[in-house]
C-alpha cells in the first residue's frame, strides 16, 4: 500500500469514515435543554462527553506537533467541570473547537512532509500514525456515546411531555 493511501484511509477514519459515527450528525440539533440533562444510570452529561472528545482530541493533536506541550492532569483535566456548558456559547465554541482540531490533524497527516512512521521526537514511541488513529478510534468511542446518550434523553423527554 502506498504511503498515499494510508495517509487517505487515516483521513476517512478521521473524518468519521466507514463504521466510526458522525460527529456533525450526532451534535446537529441538540435542544440545549439536553446539553446538561442527566439520566439516571448515566455517568455523563452530553456537555462532558462533548467537552471531553473537544480536550482529548485537542491533548493528542497538541502532543504530535508541539515538542513543548504539556498535557493537562490525569483524569481531572480531561473533562469539563460541570455538567452543562458555562454559558450559552460555550457549546457551540466547543463544537467548532472540535471541528477545527480535527482538521488540523487531517492536515498534519496530508501534509506530504509528515513522516507517518517516524517516532516523534518527543515521545516514548508513539508516531504520527498511532496518534491519528488513537484520535479516530477515542472520537468513534464518544460519539457513540454521545448519539446513545442524545436518543435517550430525547426519548426520556418525549415520555416525560407525553404523561
Amino acid at each position: 500500500m502506498s504511503d498515499l493511501a494510508v495517509r487517505e484511509h487515516v483521513i476517512y477514519l478521521l473524518e468519521g469514515g466507514g463504521a466510526h459515527p458522525d460527529f456533525e450528525a450526532a451534535v446537529e440539533g441538540i435542544p440545549p435543554a439536553l446539553w446538561g440533562a442527566t439520566l439516571e444510570g448515566t455517568p455523563h452529561t452530553l456537555w462532558r462527553l462533548l467537552e471531553h472528545l473537544r480536550i482529548c482530541q485537542w491533548d493528542i493533536l497538541e502532543f504530535s506537533r508541539n515538542a513543548d506541550y504539556k498535557s493537562p492532569d490525569w483524569p481531572a483535566g480531561y473533562w469539563p467541570a460541570g455538567n452543562a456548558p458555562p454559558d450559552d456559547l460555550a457549546w457551540d465554541r466547543t463544537v467548532q473547537a472540535f471541528r477545527d482540531d480535527r482538521q488540523a490533524m487531517v492536515d498534519l497527516v496530508r501534509d506530504p512532509a509528515t513522516d507517518l512512521y517516524a517516532a516523534i521526537p518527543h515521545g516514548d514511541g508513539q508516531t504520527i500514525l498511532r496518534e491519528a488513529l488513537l484520535v479516530a478510534d477515542h472520537n468513534a468511542y464518544h460519539v457513540g456515546q454521545l448519539i446513545f446518550l442524545r436518543k435517550c434523553l430525547e426519548a426520556n423527554t418525549q415520555e416525560a411531555a407525553a404523561e
